[in-house]
């Protein structure tokens, strides 16, 4: 007999006769002669009530039957009488395939606190909201690629080991198989200095300039000791790359991105989104709906600090020309300011990287961030500067080596044409989404500063 899913069970129009289910025993309750077990499989956030009559041949199996026991029950799908479900099981057979000691099984019939489930990453999915969440995340990792796919980008798996730093800040993880003290990185694996990437980007312009449009998707890493709840040390992150694009396709692009994934979460995820509307934010849906029909608002660098400086209000981080936003202006902006998403573009230079396409006015660079409301940053991005000189040049004022970038200047002296792109960290995206407050509860495992756990 095939597996027949939870969530099958449970959006069925007719009775299914006799199925066969797998999963795990949320609760257990007992009432004259019959007991009621609630099974969840994952495939969706409702469970499958189950009978199991004392007269039936599955009652010998109940004797191990727990919450987060594994089990396998062959039943008749049937109508329920009961009030707020459609459906319920009749076990005619019953196995435990897995127990779970009540004594010490964490997980119980109450809430948890997030704080509590991240010490228990390994079991936190088998909650209302975490099952919930991975799914979302399931789903929004399909939407990216329907996303580009039917735009005709190309997917391009750039290397997690690089011997390049993307934004030139420092914070690479090193990657090596050298013993402990020992520095001489000619007998090291790769004879040079290698890290974690940071970003695919530097590997992905070269593709963009032989096949048009592409996109990566994957782990990338920072080693920032930050410990502020939009910041991992693992994460992943979605960076399209485009031919013949300047700063306005790349902010066109980054709407269009934005609101169709929204789109497609809202669409097959509303079950698993009305818990975080419920439990998390309220209002969050009508939030999201109102964002992918809206415009976003468009501002440069230097009207937003204007706006910034005239709000009438006290801010940890003062706003001034040249430095960069921080979170406090990034969410007023978009909260308070103009209620909507907020593109911010043409940042000063000095606070950008070596690769973003300087203006004519040799102050700014055509650099754009997409702000969201709850997170602030969710996407940053630009046209790259596809001038070889200026490019050069740039380098040399930051002290970049040409020679490290031989192959990314390469592109610049054979065929070089405008291209644009960005970075969107995905789980950013996640927490807006969910309205969930914290990056390490939109990842499976979070490897944040002295936490490195499973």
């Amino acid at each position: 007999m095939d597996r027949t899913r939870v969530r099958r069970a449970l959006a069925a129009t007719e009775a299914l006769g006799l199925v066969l289910i797998r999963g795990w025993a949320r609760t257990r309750r007992e009432s004259k002669g019959l007991v009621f077990l609630e099974i969840n499989d994952g495939s969706c956030l409702g469970n499958l009530q189950v009978l199991v009559a004392e007269d039936s041949a599955a009652w010998g199996g109940l004797g191990e039957v727990s919450t987060g026991a594994a089990l396998e029950v062959v039943g008749r799908h049937q109508a329920s009488p009961a009030k707020g479900q459609a459906w319920e099981l009749h076990a005619e057979g019953l196995r435990v395939l897995g127990v779970a000691d009540p004594e010490s099984y964490p997980l119980q019939k109450k809430r948890h606190g997030d704080e509590f489930l991240r010490t228990i990453a390994h079991l936190r999915p088998r909650t209302n909201k975490y099952g919930a969440m991975f799914r979302i995340r399931a789903r929004a990792a399909l939407a990216v690629h329907e996303f580009f796919g039917q735009r005709g980008f190309c997917w391009v798996h750039t290397p997690i080991i690089t011997g390049s730093d993307c934004e030139g800040a420092g914070e690479m993880f090193r990657v090596t198989t050298l013993p402990p003290g020992e520095v001489d990185l000619a007998a090291d694996f790769f004879g040079r200095q290698a890290g974690l990437t940071v970003s695919g980007q530097l590997e992905a312009e070269p593709f963009a300039l032989a096949l048009g449009d592409v996109y990566t998707f994957g782990p990338t890493f920072r080693a920032e000791n930050s410990n502020t709840p939009r910041h991992a040390a693992e994460f992943w992150m979605i960076e399209p790359e485009m031919a013949f694009a300047d700063l306005a396709d790349d902010m066109a692009l980054a709407e269009d991105f934005t609101k169709d994934l929204t789109r497609r979460v809202l669409a097959d995820c509303g079950e698993d989104l009305a818990l975080f509307e419920r439990f998390v934010q309220p209002g969050l849906l009508a939030g999201l709906a109102a964002m992918v029909e809206g415009p976003f608002e468009r501002v440069s660098y230097g009207q937003a600090i204007d706006i910034l400086a005239k709000a009438g209000r006290q801010w940890e981080y003062a706003p001034q020309w040249g430095a960069d936003l921080q979170t406090e202006h990034e969410r007023f902006l978009c909260e308070e300011y103009f209620r909507r998403p907020v593109i911010v573009f043409d940042y000063p230079k000095q606070i950008k990287p070596f690769y973003m396409r300087q203006n004519d006015d040799g102050r700014t660079v055509a650099a754009m961030d997409l702000l969201v409301p709850r997170v602030g940053e969710l996407i940053g991005g630009s046209q790259r500067e596809e001038r070889l000189g200026v490019l050069e040049a740039r380098m040399g004022e930051l002290g970049l080596s040409a020679e490290d970038y031989w192959w990314y200047l390469d592109t610049r002296r054979f065929g070089s044409a405008p291209h644009a792109g960005f970075g969107m960290g995905f789980e950013r995206f996640l927490l807006m989404i969910t309205g969930a407050g914290n990056i390490r509860d939109v990842i499976a495992y979070p490897r944040t500063p002295r936490h490195l756990g499973f």
